[in-house]
């Protein structure tokens, strides 16, 4: 059964598009660009989540990278 967002997909895909953009611009490479969105990802999960849930969000995250690019 496919996961239903309540997001729609046009509207991820303009933000991944400018985060994209951001990282072009800069001509970040690979490192550089995985560096910033993982300190991103941190600075989400620390003023976001509550400390309890922390890691449970990011072991998530993380199985859920590890699926999308199998």
């Amino acid at each position: 059964m496919p996961i239903l967002s309540k997001y729609s997909n046009d509207e991820v895909e303009q933000i991944v598009d400018q985060l994209i953009d951001v990282l072009t611009k800069h001509n970040a490479p690979v490192d550089l660009s995985l560096m910033c969105l993982g300190n991103s990802i941190t600075h989400i999960l620390k003023e976001h989540v509550p400390t309890g849930k922390r890691q449970a969000v990011a072991d998530n995250f993380a199985k859920a990278l590890a699926q999308s690019v199998k």
